[in-house]
């Protein structure tokens, strides 16, 4: 399973809720706050706040009983340690009152009323989290980016964004392609920006148990063109887990329409028409339903990773070589099994191809070698009939 996907099942609070979680807004002392609480299980009461003046995630725990609710502040995991705690209680206008009491006994006026949220929501990625996850929106919606660089990219002009906080930072194309073109590339990559934000946000949270967490990530263009739009995005973070960890995300679009390139889109080496197939939570195909995960995943095994082994092999004999029982290198690039669903983007020489291995081998991950030729494509072209170089 891929990292980021992993992230969401350990960070989203919502995930598994029998009920969409309360969101509220309101004062700490004098402090602004948002606090989010799911209150499915009166006994096993969780949650998180943060001050608006710093909007990082303070982690909750707690219960719920006759409509009095005590929550702890911090991580769970040291019930030995002295926490600050929350203790409020519920009128019928769905409002909370009570007080936030430090370690030392120090107690402050603490206010919730349910938070007021904007309908319709805006016309961004922060504004569509509105009904979705209202918490980060209201996060984000607080937040701005700094401008940084501007740079020349195959005859594309790129104006880079940061968020400060976080760190994460992406393009935006402010020239080369055409304004109604462009605006809609753009829209995909700002919200791909605020989405890494809110991973940041999440991977602190997880990692709060633990101390500091570590989330950076090295973007890079790697092929613009008039079809095409692809970006790596590689991640190094330490969220908490046994031990750190790394993954590439990379961006593919269609520039005519900017929507999302599935590797099917471009590279098509199986029987008949392409197979267009846009995983789901349930592992259907958004793209198209009539194609199921099976059905792909066999494609996957008994065609595309047999054709890219071979063609791997053509272009790279000498990384491609099985391992000896002597060998000080146990990564073995000839093993199809590793090329069946591999992290994929557009780069000037051909499409880079990122293997997947075991945990125990991740280390094998992500050589920087290992490109097909343009030419290895040749007669294999996808649903979308990309028009792409020829190679030599």
């Amino acid at each position: 399973m891929k990292f980021w996907i992993v992230s969401l099942a350990l960070f989203s609070l919502s995930a598994f809720a029998e009920e969409p979680l309360s969101v509220f807004t309101g004062t700490l002392g004098k402090s602004n706050i948002v606090m989010e609480l799911d209150l499915n299980k009166p006994d096993e009461v969780t949650g998180r706040y943060f001050y608006q003046k710093y909007r990082l995630d303070l982690p909750l725990n707690g219960t719920l009983k006759d409509n009095e609710l005590s929550l702890n502040e911090g991580a769970d995991d040291f019930d030995d340690t002295p926490r600050p705690t929350l203790t409020l209680d519920h009128d019928e206008q769905g409002n909370w009152q009570g007080t936030w009491t430090d370690t030392a006994g120090k107690s402050l006026p603490l206010v919730l009323t349910p938070a007021v949220l904007p309908d319709p929501p805006e016309q961004s990625y922060p504004g569509s989290l509105v009904h979705s996850e209202p918490y980060e929106y209201l996060r984000l919606s607080g937040l701005s980016l700094v401008e940084g660089k501007s740079q020349a990219f195959m005859g594309y002009t790129l104006q880079w964004w940061t968020e400060p906080q976080s760190h994460i930072s992406l393009f935006e194309i402010v020239a080369g392609y055409p304004e109604k073109k462009r605006a809609a590339i753009n829209q995909k990559l700002r919200a791909r920006l605020w989405q890494e934000v809110v991973s940041w946000h999440a991977c602190m949270l997880s990692a709060s148990r633990f101390g500091q967490g570590e989330y950076s990530q090295t973007v890079t263009p790697t092929f613009l063109s008039a079809d095409v739009v692809s970006i790596s995005i590689f991640t190094h973070y330490d969220c908490g887990g046994a031990h750190p960890d790394f993954g590439e995300m990379p961006i593919n679009l269609d520039a005519k329409s900017a929507e999302p390139l599935t590797l099917e889109d471009v590279l098509w080496v199986g029987e008949g028409k392409p197979l267009h197939y846009v995983e789901t939570e349930d592992r259907t195909s958004a793209g198209n339903p009539d194609v199921d995960f099976d059905t792909f995943a066999a494609y996957r095994e008994k065609f595309f990773a047999l054709w890219l082994v071979k063609q791997m092999t053509l272009a790279h004999p000498q990384e491609m070589v099985k391992p000896s029982e002597d060998s000080d290198d146990d990564c073995d690039y000839s093993d199809a099994q590793i090329w069946h669903f591999p992290t994929w983007y557009f780069t000037a020489k051909g499409i880079y191809f990122g293997p997947t291995f075991p945990r125990v081998m991740r280390t094998c991950e992500s050589p920087d070698w290992s490109i097909l030729p343009w030419s290895a494509m040749t007669g294999h072209t996808g649903r979308l009939m990309l028009k792409l170089p020829k190679g030599d």
